[in-house]
């Protein structure tokens, strides 16, 4: 099932102005797999002037012949000739292209790897000013080979992109739309277990329902996505292991970098260019308080940054002898038990991710964090949503509940304590705010409530 194209709409118009201009400019396009880059390129193409050619891991004289193929569909000929290496093949593309034609390079680092050439060829033919020469676009999945290849300051290609989009996952507000959900709440559940990758919404939809979907891709060992962190890692990581054992242990928990090496049976320094690589790789972020500085190692907490990893890692591997076994069903069973748990998690950071995005209580908002550490009576204190307004007058405290049945009076006067506690909150005015799976009349104006309606609103 093909889903709609949905938002890109920024990256789009840039795309659309440089492919716009006379004089030919070069693109790159890079971000983990299954984020929707090639359909975005599909989208953005002119069909009658451009030539799209997927790389791959075949050998350079294959892979030449299938690109001049796909050329001659717009140069008719041009595969009838035997292009002995690239440079012969680039050449003659870039000297007979039409004006301002489009070459789109798809999983461009597979191609390279047939000839390790490649980008300096292709350096010499972008930095010939020719009026009316063709565009290149340049897309892959491995982030740090294509960072590598383009971005790197001693790359052949550094400095010639006219634009360069790392295309992330969707935000949440579009998935209610994708999977024709038909509430908000169903949305929230939907995108704790898929997070924003189109593909797997996509994957999804051919599912009916959440958890069937669930157990036919994931919990089955033959389901596409049963081994998702390896092929994800694979993109970008030689070995394996070790990233895979840091994602597990931060998945079932170990969010501090002493418990992560204590586990391991490592020193903390030995994990330190790890767990650099897994946030460049957008799979691990670092959380921090609210109001902390990056410098501020010791209150560091490492988590899973995409739902579907935090997901995966705590229902499948913890069960893969049951799910080698057969017993998928069995396990979604406990999933299903075990779901509104998670689910709560990622409902507290789409709530936060939505403060900044819409004016909450008539008021615009700065970034928002989580808060943990000691209160001002010194006993430990933690609390869900934290932001500043953008004019620095007000703060906002918050708590996110996802219980089906909430003591709306208890919540209320927990929030106020919890408010009053909070040390950056003295002195200051401070607005108040319970963000929950269903509303509830506020007992009084000072407590505002927000639904799964406000949050996937703001998200799109």
């Amino acid at each position: 099932m093909s889903l709609p194209f949905l938002d890109r709409t920024h990256e789009l118009a840039r795309l659309r102005a440089l492919l716009r201009r006379a004089e030919g400019g070069m693109a790159v396009l890079y971000g983990r797999r299954r984020c929707g880059k090639s359909r975005l390129l599909r989208e953005v193409l002119p069909a009658r002037r451009s030539v799209y050619y997927v790389g791959d891991e075949r050998e350079g004289s294959l892979q030449r012949l299938g690109l001049a193929v796909e050329i001659a569909r717009l140069l008719p000929g041009f595969a009838d000739v035997h292009y002995p290496d690239w440079e012969a093949l680039l050449t003659r593309w870039w000297r007979e292209a039409p004006r301002a034609s489009v070459l789109a390079l798809d999983e461009f680092p597979s191609l390279v790897t047939s000839d390790g050439a490649i980008p300096s060829l292709l350096q010499k033919l972008v930095d010939r000013p020719a009026r009316g020469s063709p565009h290149l676009v340049l897309a892959g999945s491995s982030q740090r080979l294509m960072q590598g290849l383009v971005l790197d300051r001693s790359a052949p290609l550094f400095g010639r992109a006219r634009e360069i989009l790392k295309i992330a996952p969707l935000r949440a507000g579009w998935i209610k739309h994708a999977l024709a959900l038909r509430d908000d709440v169903r949305a929230v559940e939907a995108f704790a277990v898929w997070g924003g990758i189109p593909r797997y919404w996509e994957l999804a939809a051919e599912c009916r329902g959440l958890l069937p979907a669930l157990e036919s891709l994931v919990l089955s060992p033959l389901g596409v996505l049963h081994d998702e962190p390896r092929c994800l890692l694979l993109d970008d990581v030689r070995q394996v292991t070790q990233p895979l054992s840091v994602l597990a242990l931060i998945g079932a928990g170990c969010h501090r970098l002493s418990e992560i090496a204590g586990r391991l049976g490592k020193p903390a320094t030995s994990l330190a260019r790890p767990l650099a690589t897994l946030i460049e790789l957008g799979l691990v972020r670092r959380d921090l308080p609210f109001g902390s500085s990056l410098q501020d190692s010791k209150r560091t907490a490492y988590r899973l940054a995409d739902p579907f990893l935090r997901l995966w890692f705590r229902f499948v591997e913890p069960n893969r002898s049951r799910l080698e076994a057969g017993l998928a069903r069995v396990v979604c069973r406990d999933v299903a038990a075990a779901l509104p748990l998670h689910v709560s998690s990622v409902w507290e950071e789409l709530v936060r991710e939505s403060v900044p995005s819409t004016s909450y209580l008539g008021q615009t908002w700065g970034p928002s964090a989580s808060w943990w550490g000691p209160g001002l009576d010194r006993s430990p204190l933690e609390i869900d949503v934290v932001a500043e307004s953008t004019d620095g007058a007000e703060l906002l405290v918050g708590e996110a509940k996802w219980q089906d049945r909430l003591d709306w009076p208890r919540a209320v006067a927990g929030l106020r304590q919890k408010a009053a506690r909070l040390p950056m909150a003295r002195g200051r005015t401070v607005r108040l705010a319970i963000w929950t799976k269903r509303a509830y009349e506020r007992e009084r104006a000072d407590v505002a409530c927000f639904t799964p309606r406000d949050v996937i609103a703001a998200l799109r």
